[in-house]
């Protein structure tokens, strides 16, 4: 289905291109990359260590072994269970005290099905981006009855985005606009990465999934255990995503889905910040959405309502990409080197992009996404109209002065 302002396919890297079998492509090679790093860890660890006793209680000490960075040999490492900060079908996340540095991280544990190896693993094995929660490292634990657990240890980020929401909507108030921004911005970020670098699409973004540092306002997203490598023509199955942020194609039961999915729940998130309470707490359908926006229209900015009406298109082709949504003018502000956070402080850092987020983008794109104050770093490569990172430029031509 062909479109005016969002086209109906994408490239590899979320802009507008024609239909081709070259993005399908892509994403069977990053599940090959992903099988690849997998059967290495494997390799390295045949007989991963599983640990007798699975308890999560405070003051329990998890004693476990990881490996040593640089091919330097096993480090015993050493946690103490604090208290459990979530549950959930999937298990627990309790949070718990490095015994021999002090740090302080989340660790997720989930049984182990011995039909399959678990994905999240091998997904979160992959991911390096400063809006996603980092895996440290994992180890096994095994309970009394013999059942096996994955345990995540994860970065420990102290809020969440529901939590945060709630404590304005206690006070009768709305979250301050320049949050729903940054947060926002943020998300959009966060997919991009997943959806243009991997192929992968996350399938749970809500507000209990995305943290965020109360001092910073950094937001990670969280909880890859839904997340998949979406292949084209491959069948996945429809009852995915909570309730209150299904897209309307989940919701009719279709099988074969696109990462757009997690454009509509992002709207979902931001609708639901804008307004201080779920956009769709019961059976409503998108008519209704429409009516929404239309009585809230005058109350919000007309680059929040645009954006909203981007994100909330019917058809999974129309709606906009996250990268897309990245260079949208509701961000501008961001964008501006003199915004401050409402207690002064700086906003966290939004345009530090790696090369992999970069790579293969139109300079126009570029420039749009990274201001020209973030600048420093990247050069514009005349030809092709790309951006190249500056210190691959200096490594190139260092190689050919060397040759010389």
């Amino acid at each position: 289905m062909a479109s005016n302002g969002v086209g109906s396919s994408r490239s590899s890297k979320g802009v507008k291109a024609s239909s081709s079998s070259v993005d399908w492509l892509t994403r069977d090679l990053v599940e090959m990359r992903i099988r690849d790093k997998v059967e290495t860890d494997d390799e390295r660890d045949s007989e991963p260590d599983i640990i007798d006793g699975a308890g999560t209680e405070p003051g329990h000490v998890i004693r476990t072994t990881v490996r040593g960075r640089n091919g330097q040999s096993r480090q015993t490492v050493s946690y103490i269970s604090e208290h459990v900060v979530g549950t959930g079908s999937f298990g627990m996340v309790f949070q718990a005290k490095c015994r021999e540095t002090g740090e302080i991280v989340a660790i997720k544990k989930v049984l182990q099905d011995k039909r399959y190896k678990n994905r999240e693993l091998q997904i979160m094995q992959m991911l390096d981006h400063p809006n996603v929660v980092a895996l440290k490292h994992s180890f096994y634990t095994r309970a009394d009855n013999e059942e096996v657990y994955l345990n995540l240890v994860l970065e420990f980020v102290p809020e969440t985005v529901n939590r945060a929401a709630r404590s304005y909507t206690r006070t009768n108030q709305l979250m301050p606009l320049i949050y729903v921004k940054l947060y926002t911005y943020q998300i959009c970020r966060a997919l991009a990465y997943i959806h243009n670098c991997f192929g992968l699409c996350h399938r749970d973004i809500k507000p209990q999934n995305l943290l965020v540092n109360p001092h910073t306002h950094q937001l990670k997203i969280c909880d890859f255990g839904s997340a998949k490598v979406l292949v084209k023509g491959e069948p996945n199955v429809s009852y995915i995503c909570s309730r209150y942020y299904r897209a309307p194609e989940l919701i009719f039961g279709a099988s074969e889905y696109t990462p757009a999915i997690d454009i509509w729940s992002t709207g979902c998130v931001m609708a639901e910040l804008l307004l201080g309470q779920p956009l769709f707490p019961g059976e409503s359908g998108v008519d209704q959405l429409v009516e929404i926006i239309k009585v809230f229209q005058k109350r919000l900015p007309p680059e929040a309502v645009d954006l909203l009406c981007r994100f909330f298109q019917y058809s999974p082709n129309l709606r906009c990409t996250a990268l897309e949504a990245c260079i949208h003018p509701l961000f501008d502000e961001l964008r501006d080197p003199n915004t401050r956070l409402p207690n002064g402080r700086p906003l966290p850092p939004l345009f530090n992009f790696k090369p992999q987020e970069l790579s293969g983008i139109p300079s126009e794109i570029v420039n749009r996404l990274v201001p020209e104050h973030a600048h420093i770093g990247y050069l514009e490569q005349p030809e092709g109209g790309i951006i190249r990172p500056l210190w691959l430029l200096l490594s190139v031509s260092c190689l050919v002065i060397g040759t010389r």
